[in-house]
């Protein structure tokens, strides 16, 4: 149908991306100096784009129609501060001037629900709950510093241009070997984070499957000659991952949610997600209920309210 650029294709995130992008009929191309980038990507190039000479030349040789930016250094705290914000910052500005210089028609830049602010050490709270893309953003560290300074980068390079832009905030992302009990990201199992509140607590039990990510990615790529450019959307599951309604839970872990979480009941997440089913069309399928292995199908009776 189009060739489509995949950066961090080798990532949990970006895997998703190519095996389904790949599978609606698109021609991908992926770009990432790890290995692991799926069999079904047409091209895989080990691209340094912090590099802005290379970023260019990529572009340039494969003229795609659309390029989807989720290459970063993934981790808080996993790098130096600096290196953290040179990095990531570099990146989507390549990414970004590169795709708007050569022509590329659409970009999809990968942003975080940590611009938030959440985990701050000096405290934080929600000013409302759920949170949307109209909630302010507090960053605090280099990594999430660095989210914000791509999403204005990709506002910058909307004004600038006839290149229509967007950016994707994605929840937690789980990939379906996490499922099966692989570690997260974080180092612990998905099981790990719904045992222990305090794990998935500090990110208000965000999280979505990065096959539904995939899916609202390739959604948002193909609605953007439509859309106003330089728009911004949160990516998440339609439940939070918590076994408790967060009404219930929020206020224990992240003291200063008391009165924001209490309409938070049932499975409601503390992440909205309708402007992309009013812009898009799109919903997330998939529910950590479904999707986790090996666990009891039992999980949550205990409480009526725990049921999707």
């Amino acid at each position: 149908m189009s060739r489509v650029l995949v950066t961090g294709s080798a990532g949990r995130l970006g895997r998703s991306v190519v095996s389904t992008l790949a599978a609606a009929g698109h021609e991908v191309i992926g770009v990432d100096r790890a290995p692991g980038t799926p069999a079904e990507a047409a091209v895989t190039l080990p691209a340094d784009l912090t590099d802005t000479g290379e970023t260019f030349e990529v572009i340039a040789r494969f003229r795609p129609e659309s390029v989807i930016h989720l290459a970063a250094i993934a981790t808080p705290f996993s790098y130096p501060e600096s290196v953290i914000f040179k990095v990531n910052t570099r990146l989507a500005f390549n990414v970004c001037e590169a795709s708007v210089a050569l022509g590329v028609p659409g970009v999809v830049v990968a942003s975080s629900p940590t611009v938030m602010g959440y985990g701050a050490p000096g405290g934080w709270a929600p000013q409302y709950l759920p949170i949307d893309e109209e909630h302010p953003v507090l960053p605090w560290n280099a990594y999430n510093l660095s989210k914000v300074t791509a999403e204005q980068t990709m506002r910058a390079f909307a004004r600038a241009g006839k290149t229509k832009l967007a950016a994707v905030r994605p929840c937690f992302v789980i990939p379906p070997e996490e499922w099966a009990g692989a570690p997260t990201q974080a180092g612990h199992t998905v099981r790990e984070r719904l045992d222990r509140p305090e794990l998935g607590g500090v990110s208000l039990f965000n999280y979505i499957d990065s096959r539904d990510a995939a899916e609202m990615i390739g959604v948002l790529s193909e609605a953007l000659p439509e859309l106003p450019n330089g728009e911004i959307f949160f990516a998440g599951a339609a439940d939070a991952l918590a076994r408790k309604p967060l009404a219930d839970l929020l206020p224990q872990v992240v003291p200063g949610t008391e009165p924001f979480a209490a309409g938070l009941t049932g499975t409601a997440p503390a992440f909205s997600t309708a402007k992309a089913e009013r812009l898009l069309g799109w919903q997330p399928k998939r529910s950590w209920r479904t999707e986790l292995k090996d666990d009891s199908p039992l999980l949550g009776a205990a409480d009526p309210h725990t049921h999707p």
